[in-house]
């Protein structure tokens, strides 16, 4: 239920300026048809040797800047001034509870508040590690069995929290950049992003990216996840009903296969991580097929490639990198992967190659990002590079048979 924007942030004021009790507090996005003057501000109290202090994080496009403020007048004076601007959303952590204040576009506060099984400390140590992007306390970690009721992280999902962390990371940095340089559209409530999670599983990164997009960067999502068990749709639903994600608005889960599902509207983010061998290359594919915007997969298991070369002759005078099993299945690792981002860039993608945490089941540590920024390219030296590469081994590439068929 929508309230008045004023009396909930005046209510938000009150628990940021407690010393006591507020343990991290954070304002993102936008409201409709203003752009508040910082992306991203974070809220803490640290303990100095001046005695405590409000420390205020605020962030630009491309950088952060630290300020200490001493408990009382100084203090107020910098939260009031953070409360005027334009923000789109709120997210209050205390020791006992945490809130949500999202801003509507007709300027009303929708206020989600939960209680927490136990009250929590807050970290008051000035210097502390690499923010985190959600902390492990989040609720979304508590659902999805990462971290514990009182919101510690168990020792045996640290693995998976930190890859959670580290798309997340991937995943805000490619939206900016996209948004910022016009090849993604802003999203509105009316029109929200729309998102795609292709063999999404148990859906930790669609529920993790639905939570900071939405939660911290306040951008309006609509998140689909797609997996080919019926199994998979049910779990994830139970989850986003613990969650209170709002199930067909927000996120939603489709059974289907990467290659066989239908998306109308099609989505203009797709994510595809850790699809085995080639449902990457199908994932890339409808990626194209939907002419989505922008494009993450990290691929794995490449078995394809591999195969093809031990069946080809080897070309002079490349016959070293192929005696030895584990050098010819890196050498099938770095070649399928390098023929991806050929094929997309000829599709009219931009594409790099960046360095993303493993899964717990490959040691492959890499993603494809893509970003369309102009038609298909019919010939050129992109196409050239191609065709040698195929030609010289002696290989063809699933997308690229994917791609003819479209």
């Amino acid at each position: 239920m929508a309230e008045p924007l004023l009396r909930e942030l005046n209510r938000l004021r009150g628990l940021v300026l407690d010393p006591e009790v507020l343990v991290k507090a954070v304002a993102s996005g936008h409201q409709r048809g203003e752009e508040p003057s910082w992306r991203r501000a974070e809220l803490r109290y640290v303990d100095l040797k001046a005695g405590r202090h409000l420390q205020v994080t605020t962030y630009d496009r491309t950088q952060a800047f630290t300020r200490n403020h001493s408990v009382g007048d100084d203090a107020r004076d910098a939260v009031d001034a953070l409360l005027d601007e334009p923000f789109g959303s709120w997210h209050v952590d205390t020791t006992t509870q945490s809130h949500q204040l999202r801003v509507t576009k007709k300027l009303e506060a929708v206020v989600h508040t939960t209680d927490r099984a136990e009250p929590v400390e807050a970290e008051r140590e000035h210097d502390r590690d690499k923010q985190r992007l959600l902390p492990e306390d989040d609720p979304v970690f508590v659902a999805l069995g990462i971290s514990d009721a009182e919101g510690r992280l168990k020792p045996s999902r640290q693995a998976k929290y930190r890859q959670v962390e580290e798309f997340l990371r991937l995943l805000d940095s490619s939206i900016t950049d996209a948004l910022e340089k016009g090849h993604l559209r802003r999203p509105t409530d009316d029109d929200p992003l729309r998102i795609v999670d292709l063999g999404c599983g148990n859906a930790y990164l669609t529920f993790a990216a639905e939570r900071y997009l939405t939660g911290v960067r306040g951008l309006p999502v609509r998140l689909t996840g797609v997996d080919v068990k019926e199994q998979s749709r049910e779990h994830n639903a139970q989850v986003a009903g613990e969650l209170g994600v709002s199930a067909g608005q927000n996120t939603h889960f489709v059974v289907g296969t990467i290659g066989g599902v239908a998306l109308d509207p099609a989505p203009e983010v797709v994510l595809a991580l850790h699809a085995c061998d080639t449902a990457t290359d199908e994932a890339l594919a409808q990626a194209v097929g939907w002419d989505a915007q922008l494009v993450l997969a990290a691929p794995c298991c490449h078995h394809d490639i591999a195969a093809q070369l031990r069946k080809a002759p080897t070309p002079a005078p490349y016959a070293v990198l192929t005696r030895h099993g584990i050098l010819r299945e890196r050498l099938a690792d770095t070649l399928t992967d390098g023929l991806r981002a050929s094929l997309m860039r000829q599709q009219g993608y931009r594409v790099d190659v960046v360095q993303f945490v493993e899964s717990q089941h490959t040691p492959r540590n890499t993603m494809l990002r893509a970003v369309r920024t102009g038609g298909p390219v019919k010939g050129g030296s992109v196409r050239k590079e191609y065709d040698e590469l195929v030609t010289t081994w002696g290989i063809r590439p699933r997308l690229a048979e994917l791609l003819d068929r479209a």
